[in-house]
């Protein structure tokens, strides 16, 4: 039974991340084929991002009154249905809407899943639950990163899309079948006042506020250098095509980061965890404006093994807090989802027109304001964190 559920939810993790990312590595061929600036061409990302993160704020509710397991076998089918048609979307504008509406599909899945491993499994099995789940997503995002690329220099971005729909066809058949039935679950009916005043309550919070852009800023610095990297492998000197998507080979380095993370949290503490792991973003992005491909290759390492470990302190210490001030965990959790894919959103768009405009050196500034901004508020965080223990 528990096994079953985590390779139900590890299945889709990998899909609900490759099917949010696969458009990344293809952005200079998407504004190719559809005429559009590389700015421009960010919105096939930004768009999903922000309308997968306001529905995050309303399916979780619903999944209250209605049931989880349907909610995620509807969200990975709809997802993969949808991704495979955009592969046939004939203008720029249908495809936005098919990549807006697929952002909704995806919002299913990470809405319910934790809440689904928490009622589906003993207390001691959560750790690894959750871990399962998590490897999902890390591998997810790799190969949304490192298969497109390679794919579309054979049959281009619309044959990338496919083999990414067929992937997640799989993996939505694979969870169909293999996610048990709940049966820890108890329907309820969330009312509409209640969810405002958790709403509320969470945003009169100076530390969940805090941890709430943490969490936006550390996202839009981590997916607007990685979008803009793409145009900039495909320029002079570097004029390496879907080739340069294998930059993304150092994906791969931060999937133990989470764990990594945990264990220094556990000796120094979570707040100064995550203000090293913000120092540590800054320094992966500053070593990006070298022109060394090897450079540039560790400091996309660098960048996500940090990105990686901070999102997930970040996330656990909004769920801790909010229990122990008496928020609403699941609004406090919607709320930070919605800051952290907003933050992918606006700022992935803006690294894309900086680096039209302005070039990597533009880019780097971007990023490196928002880490830096982030580690202000990660010691913020801890500081208004550490009032309300007193």
């Amino acid at each position: 039974m528990i096994r079953r559920v985590r390779y139900a939810l590890m299945f889709g993790g990998l899909a609900n991340f490759l099917a949010l990312y696969y458009v990344q590595p293809l952005l200079p061929g998407i504004a190719a084929r559809f005429g559009v600036s590389p700015a421009e061409s960010a919105a096939a990302l930004s768009l999903t991002t922000i309308t997968m993160a306001l529905a995050l704020l309303f399916i979780g509710p619903i999944s209250d009154m209605t049931g989880r397991v349907a909610i995620m076998r509807a969200s990975l089918l709809g997802s993969a249905l949808l991704g495979t048609a955009s592969a046939f979307a004939p203008t720029w504008h249908a495809l936005l809407v098919l990549r807006g509406l697929e952002g909704i599909a995806l919002a299913g899945l990470p809405a319910v899943a934790l809440a689904y491993l928490r009622e589906e499994t003993p207390p001691q099995a959560h750790l690894r639950a959750n871990a399962t789940f998590v490897m999902g997503t890390a591998v997810g995002g790799a190969a949304g990163r490192l298969l497109p690329g390679p794919v579309h220099a054979l049959w281009g971005w619309q044959g990338a899309t496919l083999v990414v729909g067929g992937i997640m066809l799989v993996c939505a058949a694979g969870l169909w079948v293999l996610l048990p039935p709940s049966r820890g679950f108890t329907r309820s009916t969330p009312s509409l006042r209640g969810l405002a005043r958790n709403t509320a309550l969470t945003l009169r919070d100076p530390a969940l506020v805090a941890l709430c852009l943490v969490g936006a800023a550390t996202m839009g610095a981590f997916v607007g250098l990685c979008n803009a990297l793409t145009f900039r492998l495909e320029a002079a000197p570097y004029l390496l095509g879907g080739a340069g998507a294998l930059v993304f080979l150092a994906y791969p380095v931060g999937v133990p980061a989470p764990i990594a993370a945990g264990r220094l949290a556990l000796r120094r503490g979570r707040g100064v965890t995550v203000v090293l792991g913000v120092a540590l973003l800054l320094a992966g992005t500053l070593l990006t404006a070298a022109p060394q491909l090897p450079v540039i290759v560790a400091g996309v390492a660098v960048l996500t093994f940090a990105f990686l470990g901070t999102h997930a302190l970040v996330s656990g210490w909004v769920s801790d807090r909010a229990q122990r001030v008496g928020v609403g965990v699941g609004q406090a959790t919607g709320l930070y989802l919605l800051a952290y894919y907003t933050g992918s959103s606006l700022f992935g768009a803006l690294a894309a027109q900086r680096w039209e405009s302005g070039g990597w050196s533009s880019v780097i500034t971007v990023s490196a304001a928002l880490a830096a901004g982030a580690g202000l508020l990660a010691v913020l965080a801890r500081r208004f964190d550490a009032q309300a223990r007193s």
